[in-house]
């Protein structure tokens, strides 16, 4: 939204007509003097307003100015001594991209032709900015997926290139592991594990998983390890930005109308939460209760947690075994129907928006698979959603006027959904929305299909998989987020996760069940619970 915000202002320039004009015409040069008289009286009152204005804001300025102190010593207090390590390391980073960046550029001017705009922009383009977060490590790598899973808070080209941060991180050596294992269980690790496989399964910014083998009970586990020295980096490096968010905000009070700092906060919750695997295992366990308590454990299930092998930086789980729901060979061999078992995830998924304390917020293919049992299992619960009923009730409004294509429905749904400190034109709203929505073409998705014949066999293997254009899903909420905001809306974060991962199942729904309309089959039940009844009367 900071971005959004600002590309939308205009500096208050005056306009030509405020200033008297020559005129030529005989018996008019005593009237233009009045004329001029008048509005250099204008102008000095405007003058006068303006300093008026300007006082009064360094006032609130200055009477800010202790919080500000309190909340940056405070903050340092927190960081410590990690917070001059982190500085180090970061000035190493920054020299380094920057002699990439100074290499380029000497290569490109030696070079004929114009200078390409990503070297014009020195370290703040997106690719030198990416290469730097890299360098950063795992702050900076989360911070960068955070970018690219936000096209309603970022410019477009900066979103398609943070996408690459989501790339495989290089793994820790097994023998840290092991030494953070040890630590965290307080004895040795063979007391615990049968079994640990050395090479990860998964390696990520933040932390590493290995396939593994309780001890008596011989069964299959995975663990997931944060990485050594991820937390310290963690606290240092979002306290340091929490703080020159703090400092802009305070020498501009323009940015806090674009809510850096809320976005500040936000960020570091979540990160700081996905950091706790003491918190992922109670998101797991909640999700757990859900299922019971509907009934659904037929259906879909989430991994056991085995608490007495868990800690705050070690989490041991069950170890599921299916495949993604995008791999539609594997499904169909499992499953007589794909189309069903999507119906089934579905229903849920929305189920557990309301009916459950928290919702999985990232569901895309590796976290969502088909067991081999023929159940939905849900994985990797670090990043989940909390929503209130009344925010879902308007977001099912809003789903609803998409399907068809009612847009003063839709224009009322957003608003419920987005603060503002204005009243709200909705019948405007609502043509801006029909304009913008008839704009967009519809998503583009390929299904990608392929064979293998079998060599000691007549068989063949069909495997396909989803390819979907990142640049069109991202400019749906970018069109979506500044048109709202031109009439003073600003959207709840849930919001941009629900749209997220609805459109993780329109995904896969084109590719399971392409004749499936996810938003109005009467198999699938998007009213998850009563509760969002007297809500949704409010619409009507």
């Amino acid at each position: 939204m900071a971005v959004s915000a600002f590309r939308g202002t205009r500096l208050p320039l005056f306009h030509h007509s405020q200033f008297p004009v020559a005129r030529t015409v005989s018996g008019t040069s005593k009237k233009m003097i009045g004329a001029s008289n008048f509005k250099g009286f204008v102008l000095t009152a405007q003058y006068s307003q303006t300093q008026d204005l300007f006082t009064s804001r360094l006032q609130s300025q200055i009477e800010k100015l202790p919080k500000l102190v309190e909340d940056i010593v405070q903050t340092s207090i927190n960081t410590g001594p990690r917070g001059v390590t982190r500085l180090v390391q970061g000035v190493q980073a920054f020299v380094g991209v920057g002699g990439e960046w100074l290499n380029d550029l000497s290569k490109s001017t030696s070079a004929s032709g114009g200078l390409p705009s990503e070297l014009q922009l020195g370290l703040l383009s997106p690719l030198y900015l990416r290469k730097l977060f890299e360098r950063m490590g795992a702050t900076y790598i989360k911070l960068g997926q955070f970018i690219a899973s936000a096209p309603t808070l970022f410019p477009p080209e900066y979103v398609k290139e943070f996408q690459n941060c989501f790339d495989k991180a290089p793994p820790v050596p097994f023998e840290e592991i092991r030494k953070i294992l040890q630590e965290e269980l307080g004895r040795p690790i063979e007391s615990v594990y049968e079994y640990v496989d050395p090479t990860p399964i998964a390696s990520a910014s933040i932390a590493q998983v290995h396939g593994a083998r309780l001890r008596g009970s011989q069964e299959d586990v995975v663990i997931k390890v944060l990485k050594p020295g991820i937390e310290d980096f963690l606290v240092a490096d979002l306290n340091f930005i929490y703080v020159v968010s703090r400092i802009f905000e305070f020498l501009s009070p323009e940015f806090s109308r674009t809510s850096l700092v809320g976005i500040v906060k936000d960020i570091r919750e979540s990160m700081l939460e996905e950091v706790d695997f003491n918190k992922e295992a109670q998101n797991i366990e909640s999700f757990k209760r859900y299922l019971e308590t509907m009934g659904l454990t037929g259906q879909a299930t989430a991994p056991r947690v085995y608490k007495y092998c868990s800690s705050r930086r070690v989490l041991t789980m069950e170890r599921l075994y299916g495949v993604p729901l995008t791999d539609l060979d594997s499904i169909r061999s499992l499953v007589s129907s794909p189309e069903n078992s999507l119906i089934t995830a579905l229903n849920v998924w929305f189920g557990s928006l309301l009916a459950c304390e928290s919702f999985h917020a990232d569901v895309h293919a590796g976290n969502l698979w088909l067991l081999r049992d023929g159940r939905i299992g849900f994985l990797d619960f670090g990043i989940v959603g909390r929503i209130s009923p009344k925010t879902w009730a308007a977001m099912e409004v809003f789903l609803a006027s998409i399907a068809t294509e009612e847009y003063e429905s839709m224009a009322s749904a957003l608003i419920q959904m987005g603060a503002t400190n204005r009243d709200v034109d909705g019948k405007a709203f609502a043509k801006d929305l029909e304009k913008m929505f008839s704009s967009i073409q519809e998503l583009d998705t390929e299904i990608v299909v392929a064979t293998a014949r079998g060599t000691n066999s007549d068989t063949t293997a069909v495997a396909a998989n989803v390819v979907m254009d990142e640049r069109q899903m991202n400019a749906l909420f970018l069109d979506l987020v500044r048109v709202s905001e031109s009439y003073g809306l600003k959207f709840p974060r849930e919001f941009a996760l629900l749209l997220k991962q609805l459109l993780y199942f329109d995904r896969y729904t084109r590719l399971l069940a392409p004749n499936l309309n996810m938003l109005q089959d009467q198999r699938i039940s998007i009213a998850s619970n009563k509760r969002t009844n007297g809500y949704k009367d409010s619409f009507n």
